[in-house]
């Protein structure tokens, strides 16, 4: 399910204390002392909670049935076979008697979030690049995760269900869906289209035969993960939001993470990055046909949603083809 394309995200909406106490008392979490809205949390699905068993996170008003159950499958997966700082703490209660909907109650994390400017300009030079191995790392332990084919896991039934028309066909049904989208706030010419279609050709084989798909968290990007400073670096302290995860090509979660660095002009910490990604993955036949669509997925998206909400941050009389295509292929001595 976590791969339907959702118009909006659902919000809490008013929750008083004595719901959360409810909710606190009935898994023995002891006495409420605060609570707030957290500021990462898309859609406002999320409430950062402290009571005197320690401190946590509510996640309600699913975007549709069995989306904590999914996310708890994700959870303890990844928690049982790697060494991630998961939430140690995710319980999923699907009665709605105390607040109209199902929820989950999952460990609060420590750390920063690095997506935060004012936090990642606090950094130096090395201590930069050693963030940029280590997201290369954190993927590897989490693509370690194998299955025999491309699909989602489906909650309701608990069981990965394969893509009906092959991970190829869906990858690029997306990709194109997503650019018909973006027509309606940009332009998008048919030389746009045509660019698109011949490096969506250009792959074809490459992703066809793809043969060890892996766990795709979907969502990789910094908003989802905690650092925290030690003596000799920065160490990973958290990791979460397991909402838009399925089973396919490892190579669409760096997508975030390089255009990330891309945009913010840090060629050197995105070539570091993609390079210990790619020394650790398993898959490097076809690798840059493939990194270059999804890095032309997620460019995609970026146009359409930088034009929906008039945030657009290079000339407006760039083509999209002319925009894109600087993106899309591997920094210089990678390949």
């Amino acid at each position: 399910m976590t791969t339907e394309i959702f118009f909006s995200s659902p919000k809490l909406g008013e929750i008083t204390g004595k719901q959360l106490q409810l909710m606190l008392h009935r898994f023995h979490l002891g006495e409420l002392i605060s609570y707030a809205p957290t500021s990462k949390g898309v859609g406002q699905q999320t409430l950062f909670l402290q009571s005197t068993t320690g401190e946590y996170v509510l996640k309600g008003n699913p975007l549709y049935p069995g989306q904590f159950i999914e996310e708890k499958y994700y959870i303890e997966h990844l928690r049982s076979t790697t060494s991630l700082p998961i939430p140690p703490l995710y319980i999923v209660d699907e009665a709605e008697d105390i607040f109209g909907w199902s929820y989950a109650i999952m460990s609060r994390l420590p750390g920063l979030h690095l997506s935060d400017p004012a936090a990642y300009a606090g950094l130096n030079e090395v201590e930069r690049e050693a963030v940029a191995l280590l997201l290369a790392d954190t993927l590897a332990q989490m693509q370690c995760w194998k299955v025999d084919r491309c699909g989602e896991y489906k909650p309701l039934e608990g069981r990965i269900i394969e893509f009906s028309a092959g991970y190829t066909a869906w990858l690029y049904e997306r990709i194109r869906y997503w650019l018909a989208d973006a027509k309606n706030y940009s332009t998008v010419t048919e030389q746009d289209l045509a660019w698109v279609e011949e490096v969506l050709s250009s792959a074809e084989l490459a992703f066809n035969e793809l043969s060890a798909p892996v766990y795709v968290m979907g969502d990789y990007k910094l908003d989802n993960l905690l650092f925290q400073p030690q003596a000799d670096g920065w160490r990973l302290s958290g990791l979460f939001d397991f909402t838009n995860g399925y089973f396919g090509d490892g190579l669409a979660d760096v997508s975030r993470i390089m255009t990330m660095y891309l945009d913010r002009g840090e060629v050197e910490a995105a070539t570091q990055f993609i390079k210990r990604y790619y020394l650790n993955s398993e898959s490097k036949a076809g690798f840059k046909e493939r990194y270059r669509v999804h890095i032309l997925h997620q460019r995609v998206l970026d146009w359409g949603c930088a034009y929906a909400i008039n945030q657009v941050t290079w000339g407006r009389e760039l083509s999209f083809a002319d925009w894109a295509s600087e993106f899309i292929d591997l920094p210089v001595g990678v390949e």
